[in-house]
């Protein structure tokens, strides 16, 4: 799982099983006196350490999804693992504090900030003295000027994944002295300290031919406390080696090697010893707590095999399987039949010892847990059928206990089950509020009532059902395409989403991001009202905004004054014009699913209870998102998105209004629920064009009130991030918000203890 500070901003904001996201910096300034800032809803955790207590040297192995297919962050098939080897061995200008604040990174920079607004926007950058590329030039404007012209658009031989920020440069040029970098836009930029990260060499970023091959496979110049020594794609692994010319803290480790394991052989893995530092799925989990819980009590109760049952003790023999045969022959059995039966004991058995090594061998590890800077969400598509309608995507919103969802997934994890109350940004981020209030919380009258409005009505006729293999699907009376391995029609269906292959969450490995990927214990929701929810920190403009909208500001919010809700809506099918209401859930079928699924579970029986029928449609991880989420077959589906520092940049694709192509198509963008509206639009526009830190965050939480009340996207949870690390690995973990410090990553030295409050540096 990536931990992205800064660096994936220029890619293509990817769905979350992929990437997790895009976290950049704030702009501009921190909050105004007037502003109570949020606080993230569960800190990092990564056993710190100060670098005096961590040991020299060492190969940390570290598991991953894939290995990429570049190197390149700013190409459209970027992938997790490409963003941590470029916060390894390249420089980014800031990284994100555990707070998710953006700070400095004073190996490279001495400071930036705005030294003209008019009559244009000028930004000085004064760079480290030391800060040098590992062939000994010195990092300067010419890397600046290169990656301006590679991402600005202007040249289409480039192929880049996206150009956001940089098309608003005007130039670039030496400062005073060579350690000075002078940006100068054409128009206002918010997000500027958004750009040049990470910063790629001139050799790279120089010519189309070398930004578009060169760094795809290999990395020759870098400036990192890593460099890239090897890509072995036959082995599936990177290694990383100490940069000799890196002038900071040198790196504690010799080598990280970043080793592709797939999520269900993550455990396996640790166990064996071929890797120490692992994201993995909650099924790991129960593992190495049953292997700490089983040392801790010093082997007084039998070792529990697979399915929870006891497992027989290290030494025991195979005489119970012996004895077996040797009664059979001596009742006259079939001889080769006692074979059959002694082979498929043995075969038990040695599943039973190999089980039995692997959780003893599991008790050196421990899980360090937090929640990824992403959020899993329930879209509605809103192109086409009941869900073209406001009044019905409203409903299915008030139908829903988001609490209880939250609980769901994250209260048997010992995490803050809190629902997320922004669709822009994450408690602990600068634009975060709770601006859920501009909809409405769980209200299973209003949500009866809305329908009403909206015409579908109880026990009214209902046409002859469709035949056996057709399903309802986005349009109404069209038969769905969610047979797995059918290609999804539809104008837009021919973009497939550029997803960025290997980001999964919890477990799933495919080359989208599909929800949630816990596998959960089936709870019901019920049970978690009540649990671990931690203090909800709001900022406030935002709050009063939802408030204002909920009192009239959002027409269609609220059902018009006298319209009745059905007293038996529950328990009668809602139709109208001769259509039952019944909504397709799309859901991955791969088998690190099985939370997402749970939480659909849910949400289908909240559903059912305000009369919407909803019918699951399972496909293949390799179809689910883009044969179906990004081409629109689909009325509701369960995907995440990574939360961003800069939502006026990265925010709007994913929420910008629909408009028709040249070709008849409709261009979506990032907007897989296909709602959007010219006042969204608008305020992010504002958002983006002032240098005003308090005024361009007012605006963000306006247009999240707004995205709110048009219903097409309803947040969840935070995702939960649980690592497997083996117990000496200190700086490392779950790092939440955090850029990674990998110079400070390493091993324990001996006697040592990790502590609350390092000092680090």
């Amino acid at each position: 799982m990536s931990h992205n500070g800064v660096a994936l901003r220029a890619v293509t904001r990817s769905v979350v099983f992929l990437t997790a996201g895009a976290l950049a910096v704030t702009a501009l300034s921190g909050c105004s006196s007037e502003d109570k800032s949020s606080k993230p809803l569960a800190e990092q955790d990564i056993a710190p350490v100060a670098r005096d207590q961590v040991a020299d040297g060492g190969t940390l192995h570290w598991a991953v999804d894939t290995v990429p297919e570049t190197l390149n962050t700013f190409q459209a098939d970027a992938d997790a693992t490409t963003t941590t080897v470029a916060q390894a061995v390249l420089p980014s200008m800031y990284r994100l504090d555990a707070n998710g604040r953006p700070q400095v990174d004073p190996a490279y920079l001495e400071s930036a900030k705005v030294v003209e607004t008019g009559p244009k926007q000028v930004v000085l950058y004064k760079l480290n003295q030391q800060a040098v590329w590992s062939d000994g030039r010195e990092i300067g404007a010419a890397d600046f000027a290169a990656q301006w012209r590679a991402l600005s658009g202007k040249d289409s031989a480039y192929w880049t994944a996206r150009n956001a920020g940089y098309e608003r440069i005007e130039k670039i040029e030496r400062g005073d002295n060579d350690l000075e970098v002078k940006v100068t836009f054409a128009r206002p930029y918010a997000d500027w300290r958004s750009l040049f990260s990470p910063l790629y060499p001139k050799d790279v970023m120089g010519t189309p031919d070398s930004f578009n091959d060169s760094a795809r496979k290999k990395l020759k110049v870098t400036a990192g406390p890593f460099q890239v020594k090897k890509v072995d794609r036959k082995d599936d692994e990177i290694t990383l080696v100490r940069n000799p010319r890196w002038w900071g803290h040198p790196a504690k480790l010799n080598e990280i090697v970043l080793r592709a394991v797939p999520r269900d052989k993550r455990a396996t893995a640790l166990a064996a010893g071929t890797i120490e530092l692992a994201e993995v799925d909650p099924e790991a989990l129960g593992r190495i707590s049953l292997a700490a819980r089983a040392g801790a009590t010093s082997g007084a109760s039998p070792v529990a095999g697979p399915g929870g049952r006891p497992a027989h003790r290290s030494g025991s023999n195979l005489d119970a399987a012996d004895a077996l045969r040797s009664w059979a022959l001596a009742h006259g059995d079939d001889e080769e039949a006692a074979d059959d039966e002694l082979s498929a004991r043995q075969k038990k058995r040695r599943a039973l010892v190999a089980y039995e090594r692997e959780q003893a061998a599991l008790k050196g590890f421990e899980i360090r847990r937090s929640l990824e800077p992403a959020y899993t969400q329930l879209a509605l598509n809103g192109a086409s059928g009941p869900l073209a309608d406001e009044r019905v995507r409203r409903a299915v919103a008030r139908a829903l206990d988001r609490k209880a969802l939250a609980g769901v997934v994250l209260s048997p994890l010992g995490l803050p089950a809190v629902p997320v109350g922004s669709h822009l940004a994450l408690s602990g981020q600068d634009a975060y509020a709770d601006n859920s209030g501009a909809l409405g919380g769980q209200d299973a009258k209003e949500a009866r009532a809305l329908l009403a409005d909206a015409g579908w009505v109880p026990g009214g006729p209902v046409e002859k059902e469709k035949k056996k293999g057709e399903k309802a699907a986005g349009t109404e009376g069209e038969k769905a395409a969610g047979t797995e391995g059918k290609k999804a029609a539809g104008t837009e269906g021919k973009k497939a989403a550029r997803d960025s292959a290997g980001e999964d969450g919890e477990g799933d490995d495919g080359s989208y991001t599909v929800g949630e990927d816990d596998k959960g214990d089936g709870q019901d929701p019920k049970d978690h009202r009540g649990s671990g929810d931690g203090p909800r920190h709001l900022a406030q403009d935002g709050k009063q905004y939802a408030n204002k909208l909920k009192q009239g500001g959002a027409p269609g919010a609220y059902a018009p004054k006298g319209t009745a809700a059905p007293a038996d809506a529950a328990t009668k099918v809602l139709a109208k014009n001769g259509k039952a209401l019944a909504l397709r859930f799309v859901l991955p079928s791969g088998p690190g699913s099985q939370t997402l699924r749970a939480v659909a579970g849910r949400i289908s029986s909240m559903l059912e209870k305000v009369g919407i029928r909803t019918e699951i449609s399972k496909v293949s991880d390799e179809s689910y998102f883009k044969d179906h989420i990004a081409s629109g077959q689909y009325d509701l589906a369960l995907y995440s998105w990574p939360a961003s520092a800069f939502p006026a940049t990265d925010a709007r694709p994913i929420f910008a209004k629909p408009v028709p192509a040249a070709d008849g198509s409709l261009n979506v963008e990032q907007n897989y629920t296909r709602v959007g509206t010219d006042q969204v639009d608008q305020l992010f526009d504002q958002a983006l064009g002032t240098l005003d830190a308090g005024k361009s965050r007012s605006l963000i939480r306006k247009a999240d009130a707004r995205i709110w009340a048009a219903a097409g996207s309803i947040p969840l949870y935070q995702r939960p991030q649980l690592t497997a690390v083996k117990k000496d690995v200190v700086n490392a973990g779950s790092f939440g918000f955090q850029t990674p410090v990998y110079e400070d990553m390493g091993f324990l030295k001996k006697g040592a203890k990790p502590s609350a409050d390092p000092t680090g540096h």
